[in-house]
């Protein structure tokens, strides 16, 4: 393994520890329900908001500078992909189907994917305001969407749809998908 890919390795660990610390923290706080999963929806909600704010908040224009890599991969794929759960979702949604409750888990799934989707919308619209207002962000840029492939070339930039070299796209965690593009 690469010292590059060692230490990315290790950011995304390191955030996902205290994620999935966090998350169990929040289980033991919240009630959990026979019907509502409030703990399952908290984490999800607050973490779909969260990463909204964090992606928006560190998109530049240009190449992904090293300190907004390391930030993306500490926090947006390591703490708040360990600390937001489908895999929960998934269970807590099959329990209700196996207890008889079909019509139950389908608004559960229906409120969960709406209530994220707004929440992540909201993360982006309140991090392009603290990015409109904050003259040097994180990289000490200047503020506007990125739309360029990270300086390293193994992904493309948080929030970037496509890297118009290759025909890699990135996911929500700024994980690459490739398909056959050169690089």
């Amino acid at each position: 393994m690469s010292g590059a890919l060692a230490r990315d390795a290790a950011l995304v660990a390191v955030g996902g520890a205290l994620g999935s610390l966090s998350r169990w923290g929040v289980a033991h706080v919240l009630p959990g329900g026979s019907l509502w999963h409030w703990p399952t929806f908290a984490v999800n909600a607050l973490g779909a908001c969260l990463l909204g704010l964090l992606l928006e908040f560190l998109t530049r224009p240009g190449a992904e500078s090293t300190r907004v890599h390391t930030v993306r991969l500490l926090v947006g794929t390591g703490l708040l992909g360990g600390f937001t759960t489908y895999s929960a979702f998934a269970e807590e949604m099959w329990q209700q189907v196996d207890a008889g409750d079909s019509a139950g888990a389908f608004g559960y799934a229906v409120v969960m994917l709406g209530v994220g989707l707004l929440a992540a919308a909201f993360g982006v619209l309140a991090g392009g305001a603290l990015r409109g207002r904050s003259a040097a962000g994180p990289d000490d840029s200047t503020a506007g969407p990125q739309r360029s492939a990270a300086s390293t070339g193994d992904a493309p930039s948080a929030g970037s749809a496509a890297n118009p070299a290759t025909t890699e796209s990135a996911d929500a965690t700024g994980s690459a998908a490739h398909d056959g593009g050169t690089r």
